[in-house]
């Protein structure tokens, strides 16, 4: 039987690879902006030469070229963001903030795009920050100023992902091939332009310090950011919302796994209490948010 020819297995496998992400970020030895450039750029070099090798032709117009650059730029601030937030508060909290988009595309669905919201987003929302003040705890005032930093990330995380995944949505509407695989690497490539820059301005560097951490970045970027997310997007079509919404689901509760098993969180009963609740509530909101989008 060929796995890979099964819709649910691709989504499923696309959500676990992207899970370990936020695993890969904390293994290396590099600065966050330097994780983020070599993610995209070997996700973005993988998915070139698989155009390459296939013959794919890039037929893009003027029009996707611009929606292509802004999306990088967003992924940019995604990464930028996210990656800071991982060292601050770690892997699973991290992913958990970043799903918030769930609730700014609720938003933005509610506030640009005419639609009304049902009684389940209704619940999601306040849900999803009881879960979140049982994990962070209710005394903001007595957190670390690191960690309400990292919290703070985490949010706008959430912001430039969700953008990011508004202008992937534009894009795919006027697209005409059927999996993104073209415009992921463009993003990709671009993305890594700029992180380039970033990195350098930021540290004078792009070096990587051993060939350990060069191997781990290579994962990040082949495993987690090409074949997760072709996993994911060539399964979309044939599986039901249902299904995406558990998929969603899995990269957060997966991060908090792998926060648990590879870098020891300590984790109380409250706060598994609170990630059940804001795991519950993100599931409630994308399950809805995938019908939409």
């Amino acid at each position: 039987m060929n796995l890979l020819g099964n819709p649910t297995f691709r989504l499923f496998i696309g959500a676990a690879l992207i899970s370990l992400s936020a695993v890969w970020v904390r293994l290396v030895d590099v600065s966050p902006s330097a994780s983020g450039f070599y993610r995209v750029l070997f996700g973005g070099l993988a998915l070139s030469i698989f155009l390459v090798a296939t013959r794919r032709q890039l037929h893009l117009s003027k029009r996707l070229w611009l929606l292509l650059i802004v999306a990088s730029a967003f992924l940019v601030l995604d990464l930028w963001f996210w990656h800071r937030s991982i060292v601050a508060i770690g892997p699973g909290l991290a992913t958990l903030l970043a799903n918030f988009q769930v609730f700014i595309m609720m938003i933005v669905g509610i506030a640009f795009l005419r639609q009304r919201p049902t009684p389940t987003q209704m619940l999601a929302v306040p849900l999803a920050f009881v879960g979140l003040s049982l994990i962070v705890g209710f005394d903001w005032g007595a957190l670390p100023e690191d960690y309400k930093h990292g919290v703070i990330l985490g949010f706008l995380t959430a912001l430039a992902y969700a953008c990011y995944l508004l202008m992937l949505r534009k894009i795919r509407s006027i697209s005409t091939y059927r999996v993104p695989s073209r415009e992921v690497a463009v993003v990709s490539m671009i993305a890594a332009a700029i992180m380039a820059v970033i990195v350098i301005v930021e540290e004078g560097s792009i070096v990587v310090p051993s060939n350990e951490d060069l191997g781990w970045l290579v994962a990040y970027g082949v495993l987690s950011h090409c074949l997760g997310w072709l996993f994911i997007v060539s399964s979309l079509s044939e599986v039901s919302t249902v299904q995406v919404g558990l998929a969603l689901l899995l990269q957060p509760a997966l991060s908090f796994v792998w926060d648990i098993l590879f870098f020891d969180r300590p984790m109380a009963g409250i706060e598994l209490a609170g990630a059940a609740i804001a795991l519950t509530a993100i599931y409630l909101g994308s399950w809805t948010a995938s019908k939409q989008i």
